[in-house]
C-alpha cells in the first residue's frame, strides 16, 4: 500500500509511474488527497474541541475553589454541549478513515524507473538467456506421456479423487518430486537463508498484509466457516511472520525460505495450455523472501535474481530472465523478473519463478519496521522469489532430459534421488 505523505509530495510522479502500469482509475490518487484533506480537518476539529474541553474542565476546577459556583455551573453546561460535539466528529473521522483505506487498497504498487511500458506479456524484455537447448532423440515425448510411460505421475487419479489440476506422484514421481524440494532448501540454506516450516492455510490479516486480499479472492481457495484462505505461495505465511514488529537495523537483512504446496483455483484457465503439469490447482514450490533496508532492496533484487539462475544451470535447463512490462507485474509489485525454461519437447517457453521487489508497498500493510541508528522509524523493503516452483521443472527435466534409454537426471540431483537417471 502507498504511503499517503508520499502521495501527497509527488501527485505527478505518482501518476506517471502508474500509467506505465496502464492503470485504469487514475482518479483515485485524487480521492486520497480529498480524503486525507477531511481527514486533517476532522483530526484538527477534534484537537480543539477536545483541548476547549480540557481548558473549560480546568477553570470549572478554579472557580469551585474560589467558590463561584454559579459561573461554575453555567460552564459545566458549556463543556456538556462541547463534549457532545465530540462523538460525532470522532464517527465522522472513523468514516473517513475508513474509506480513505478501502481508496488506498485499490491503487497498486508503484514500478520502478527499470519497468517498460507496455500492456502484454509481449512487451515483456528479455534481459537475458542461458543453458544450452537439447538435441532430443526422434521419438522424443511431452511430459505427459513421459509420465505415464514411466509411472511417474497420475492424472487421471487425481481427476477421481479430487478434480483436475491436482496430479497424484507415484513411484518414482514422488521420489523426484521429495528429492527437488530437498535440493533447493539446501541450495537456499547453503546461500544464508533460514528454513521454516510454515501454516498452509492463512487468516484474512495475512492475506490483506502481503496483497492477496482485496486484489485476488477470486483466485483463493477459501474455508468461509474459520476465515482461512489456503495460502498460494510461501511469500504469504513467511513475510507475515514479521507482521506488526518493529526490527532492529542490525536485524537485517532477514532471509528466509520455506517449501509449501500452493493452491490457486486459476479461474478460468483451459485448453492446450494447461495440460499436464502446465498449470494446476495445487503444486509444491519452495520460496525466497528477505526483509530488507530500504537503501539495498535494488542490490538484494539482484543478488536473488542470480541465486535463481545459479539454480537453474546447475538443473542444465535452458533459460531466459524477462523483465516484466508495467501491464503485466502484479499488483503490489515495484519491479519482476520472471524466469522461464524451454520446454523442448512442447517447443514452447514454461514460467518457473518470479523475483520480485515490493519496495514498501507490502511491509505498510503489514507494519514490518526497523529502527535506524538515528532511532526513526521506517519501513523495511520486501522481496520475494520462487526458488523454484516444481510442476514446470519437472516437466522441463523430464522432456528436456529424455534419452533413447530413460531420463537422464543432471549431476546436482544424483545424491538427492539415489540415482543417475530415471
Amino acid at each position: 500500500m502507498l504511503q499517503v505523505p508520499f502521495i501527497r509530495q509527488n501527485r505527478d510522479l505518482v501518476l506517471e509511474r502508474l500509467a506505465v502500469r496502464n492503470f485504469a482509475e487514475p482518479d483515485l490518487v485524487d480521492a486520497v488527497l480529498r480524503l486525507d484533506d477531511r481527514r486533517k480537518a476532522l483530526t484538527f476539529q477534534y484537537d480543539e474541541t477536545k483541548a476547549s474541553v480540557n481548558s473549560a474542565s480546568k477553570e470549572i476546577g478554579q472557580m469551585m475553589a474560589k467558590g463561584e459556583k454559579e459561573k461554575a455551573e453555567a460552564r459545566k453546561k458549556e463543556v456538556a454541549a462541547l463534549s457532545a460535539g465530540l462523538a460525532p466528529i470522532e464517527a465522522g473521522l472513523a468514516q473517513v478513515e475508513k474509506e480513505l483505506l478501502e481508496v488506498l487498497v485499490r491503487i497498486p504498487n508503484l514500478p520502478s524507473a527499470q519497468v517498460p511500458a507496455g500492456r502484454t506479456p509481449e512487451d515483456n524484455v528479455v534481459v537475458r538467456t542461458g543453458g544450452v537447448r537439447p538435441t532430443l532423440p526422434t521419438a522424443a515425448l511431452p511430459h505427459w506421456d513421459l509420465a505415464k510411460k514411466y509411472g511417474l505421475i497420475d492424472f487421471e487419479l487425481g481427476t477421481k479423487i479430487t478434480g483436475s489440476g491436482f496430479p497424484v506422484y507415484i513411484h518414482k514421481g514422488a521420489k523426484l518430486q521429495r528429492a527437488l524440494i530437498q535440493y533447493f532448501l539446501d541450495y537456499n540454506t547453503e546461500s544464508g537463508y533460514r528454513e521454516y516450516q510454515v501454516p498452509h492455510v492463512v487468516n484474512e490479516a495475512s492475506a490483506y498484509g502481503t496483497g492477496q486480499l482485496p486484489d485476488k479472492e477470486a483466485q483463493m481457495y477459501v474455508v468461509p466457516e474459520d476465515g482461512f484462505y489456503l495460502i498460494p505461495t510461501a511469500e504469504v505465511p513467511l513475510t507475515n511472520l514479521y507482521r506488526d514488529e518493529i526490527l532492529k537495523e542490525a536485524d537485517l537483512p532477514i532471509k528466509m525460505t520455506g517449501y509449501t504446496p500452493c493452491f490457486r483455483r486459476e479461474a478460468g484457465s483451459y485448453g492446450k495450455d494447461v495440460r499436464g503439469l502446465n498449470r494446476l490447482h495445487q503444486f509444491d514450490k519452495v520460496e525466497l523472501v528477505q526483509l530488507v533496508h530500504p537503501e539495498k532492496s535494488y542490490e538484494v533484487l539482484d543478488e536473488m535474481v542470480a541465486h535463481v539462475e545459479r539454480l537453474l544451470l546447475s538443473l542444465q535447463l535452458e533459460y531466459r530472465i524477462l523483465r516484466l512490462c508495467g501491464g503485466d507485474m502484479g499488483f503490489t509489485s515495484a519491479i519482476t523478473y520472471d524466469f522461464e525454461v524451454y520446454s523442448a519437447a512442447q517447443g514452447k517457453w514454461l514460467e518457473v519463478s518470479s523475483v520480485s521487489n515490493f519496495e514498501a508497498y507490502q511491509t505498510n500493510r503489514c507494519k514490518i519496521r526497523f529502527k535506524d541508528a538515528k532511532g526513526k522509524t521506517q519501513l523495511v523493503h520486501s522481496l520475494n522469489g520462487s526458488s523454484l516452483a516444481l510442476p514446470r521443472i519437472l516437466a522441463c527435466l523430464l522432456e528436456n532430459h529424455q534419452t533413447e534409454e530413460g531420463i537422464a537426471l543432471p549431476e546436482s540431483l544424483h545424491r538427492y534421488y539415489g540415482a543417475t537417471a530415471i
